[in-house]
């Protein structure tokens, strides 16, 4: 539910009545894990999924129900673990079951949804019916985009949907503007150096990138990001120019296993040239860096990688990208 918290707020905001169906329980194998939630209005708007679509229809009538009665309701979704089908769904693709409780939300859920559409870490605890219910979200990862041209503005869009606090920052105001980048959470007018240099906060979850194609700002930049504690350091460029890069960043200082840090050129290899399809290779390989993955088609592998392992935003961009190479 807390990943809903972008389109769950105003809503609330309106007036709108709500309710949601969560995850509560897993057997063998399913598209979502525990956690997973859908929402649904009186008039059947349905926000958030908690399958590959398998069992949306049923979720939605139990969620109308507990909208309509005010009550807690629960159910199986799927196979049971005597191999059997319920009465209330045709089963998942998957072979598996979920169990879910549907209930109406008040307003005591609102500070754990400011928090998490802030980007904040946020918890919400319910009592339903006697049974505890807690609801976790870590802060979002952070992405930093250094630099705010037309490519940048492409991976904050995509980086922002797949779940990362963008911000956007750029020595030239006239580019780095609210209007520019709406999906930032922040839009900073500095030397990209000087920025990083004053953050306190940085951590393995943050990835910064760099697309200034300024080596003025790209070298202090770059220097100063391969000594941070951040998880992921990427800068843009064609192969010559990262050579001419690596020699100037060692003549800045550099040490070799700082430079190794550095994904340069920056992206996977999926055949694109648009700044969209750019954006796209770029939040791959970041997703694929942080979840130590190979980066390979699921098809080439074995197991079920995508169950559990990634969010749905994560899951999301990998299938994009697998369709993009």
């Amino acid at each position: 539910m807390l990943d809903l918290a972008a389109d769950l707020v105003p809503l609330m905001d309106a007036g709108v009545p709500l309710a949601a169906v969560t995850v509560t329980a897993v057997v063998r194998s399913a598209p979502r894990g525990v956690g997973a939630t859908l929402v649904v209005t009186r008039d059947a708007r349905v926000i958030g999924s908690i399958s590959g679509g398998c069992v949306e229809n049923d979720a939605v009538m139990l969620g109308l129900d507990a909208l309509r009665t005010g009550s807690v309701r629960r159910a199986r979704f799927g196979f049971t673990a005597d191999g059997t089908v319920t009465p209330i769904a045709a089963g998942l693709a998957c072979g598996g079951a979920v169990d879910v409780v549907a209930y109406p939300l008040d307003d005591s859920v609102r500070p754990a949804l400011e928090a998490a559409r802030a980007g904040r870490s946020a918890s919400v605890r319910l009592e339903l019916d006697g049974d505890p219910l807690v609801l976790e979200r870590p802060a979002a990862p952070r992405l930093i985009v250094l630099g705010a041209g037309e490519h940048a503005a492409a991976l904050c869009r995509l980086g922002a949907a797949a779940g990362f606090a963008v911000t956007v920052c750029d020595d030239w105001a006239l580019l780095a503007t609210r209007e520019r980048f709406p999906d930032a959470v922040e839009v900073v007018v500095a030397a990209p150096h000087d920025y990083l240099a004053g953050l306190d906060d940085a951590d393995e979850r943050t990835a910064v990138c760099v697309l200034t194609h300024d080596e003025r700002l790209d070298v202090p930049a770059l220097r100063t990001a391969l000594r941070m504690p951040v998880g992921f350091v990427g800068a843009m460029g064609a192969r010559a120019t990262v050579a001419r890069r690596a020699q100037l960043l060692r003549a800045a200082g550099v040490t070799d296993p700082e430079l190794a840090r550095l994904h340069s050129p920056l992206g996977l290899d999926l055949g694109g040239a648009s700044p969209e399809e750019t954006a796209l290779s770029v939040i791959a390989e970041i997703v694929a860096s942080r979840n130590a993955a190979s980066a390979r088609p699921l098809r080439d592998g074995s197991g079920a990688r995508l169950h559990g392992a990634l969010s749905f935003a994560d899951t999301a961009a990998a299938a994009c990208a697998v369709r993009s190479a």
